[in-house]
């Protein structure tokens, strides 16, 4: 019987030459589990993570149910582990734990591949600001742009622009609700893991957290409102951005999610080079978004932001952060017993920040190096000196920065 990489090798293969339409007969008469070809075929069904055979834990010893904070792994009646696709937020403690290596991420990489060549629309891809160097030192943004349109995107957009928009969305948000040291902030920014422990386990923390969307359902709600029938696809090192994109109150903005790892399955199966595609340059994000790939970024955004809308506060951000699950686990007890003082609180869930994700090519520390490199690269240093912020804000229907606040289709969610 075919091995889910196999099965996962071979479908991709058959995509890639047929139009993007993955042909069964192209499995001829091997055996494979059907189960398998369903999460491979219709990833919106599955958990963002999967099971890929049964498992052979002795009893007791089930590692990822005791990982699993969101209660999504459990014994079915007949004792075999299943994952609830309504529980699981993609974080991955699970995969890492398992010591049978049954676990693994979710693929989204069949219809993405279907959509480029059948859509009706323009497909858009929408990278993640943890993306420099992951796929070579050589592979600039606009290399990477060039190689994107080969595959049939239209464009590729920077998710930082976005970032930026949040940036001054949260930081006015702060400038308002947070008056004394005797408040907080909780960022509702980029990671869909703490928002998620936040709104599943510590919801005594909700009234504290922006009703803002993160960057990329920012993003993907962009491009559909100035591209009518596009298919929006989010590209970056994280699993649970494939759990935060079928969440109901935000499903209209992201089609799919791939990971670093799927695209570079699909530059593999379509001969595509990054390095060796032309330059096709483009500077559209400051340093604040671009800096959100590591833990801190957001904190030293939004920091600079508020002390650039209103430079004679009183009341500082004092900030914290925490990175992994259990440190964000121990963050937001801390807060709860009140021994934590800053007044702006960042969590992510994967240690170092996006760029330590489950999916990242680079170890977390490179990663950050690359994030503040690029940073420092940036033209504009700060959302308020970008022009593309107000200039995209204005083709969405908002004339000031003000209407951040107001703003109810694009940038805000219902967190509760």
């Amino acid at each position: 019987m075919l091995t889910f990489n196999d099965l996962y090798g071979k479908l991709l293969k058959s995509a890639a030459e047929n139009n993007g339409k993955a042909s069964l007969a192209e499995l001829g008469g091997v055996l494979f589990d059907e189960r398998q070809l369903q999460c491979l075929l219709h990833p919106e069904s599955s958990a963002p993570v999967i099971k890929t055979e049964n498992c052979a834990c002795p009893d007791g010893d089930e590692q990822c149910i005791r990982k699993c904070i969101f209660g999504a792994i459990v014994r079915d009646r007949g004792g075999d582990i299943i994952i609830d696709p309504q529980l699981c937020t993609g974080c991955a403690e699970c995969i890492e734990a398992c010591k049978s290596g049954k676990l693994t991420a979710s693929r989204d990489i069949l219809p993405v591949l279907y959509a480029l060549k059948n859509s009706d629309g323009p497909v858009f891809a929408m990278i993640a600001p943890a993306f420099i160097g992951q796929f070579s030192a050589e592979v600039t943004p606009g290399k990477l742009r060039s190689a994107f349109k080969r595959m049939g995107f239209r464009g590729m957009v920077e998710v930082a622009l976005l970032a930026d928009i949040l940036t001054l969305k949260e930081a006015l948000e702060f400038d308002k609700m947070v008056p004394s040291q005797r408040d907080f902030q909780i960022t509702s920014c980029c990671c869909p893991v703490w928002i998620a422990m936040i709104r599943k386990v510590w919801k005594q923390f909700l009234a504290n957290v922006p009703a803002a969307v993160s960057p990329m359902i920012a993003c993907g709600r962009s491009i559909k409102r100035l591209n009518p029938g596009a298919t929006t696809v989010f590209i970056g090192p994280c699993i649970a951005k494939k759990a935060e994109a079928r969440e109901n109150d935000i499903a209209d903005a992201v089609d799919f999610v791939l990971t670093f790892e799927e695209v570079r399955d699909i530059f593999s199966v379509l001969g595509i080079d990054p390095a060796k595609e032309p330059d096709d340059e483009r500077d559209h994000s400051s340093r604040a978004g671009r800096i959100y790939a590591r833990t801190a970024g957001v904190s030293e955004a939004v920091k600079n932001t508020v002390l650039r809308l209103n430079p004679d506060r009183t009341v500082p951000v004092e900030a914290v952060q925490a990175d992994g699950v259990a440190a964000c686990r121990q963050l937001l007890a801390d807060l709860r017993d009140g021994r934590i003082k800053a007044n702006f609180i960042e969590g992510m869930g994967c240690r170092g920040g996006c760029v330590g994700g489950p999916k990242a090519f680079l170890p977390a520390e490179d990663g950050r190096m690359n994030a503040d490199r690029y940073g420092d690269e940036a033209e504009h240093k700060n959302p308020l000196d970008n022009p593309h912020v107000p200039a995209l804000l204005n083709r969405l229907g908002l004339q000031t920065v003000e209407e951040l606040l107001n703003d109810t289709e694009i940038f805000t969610r219902k967190i509760d």
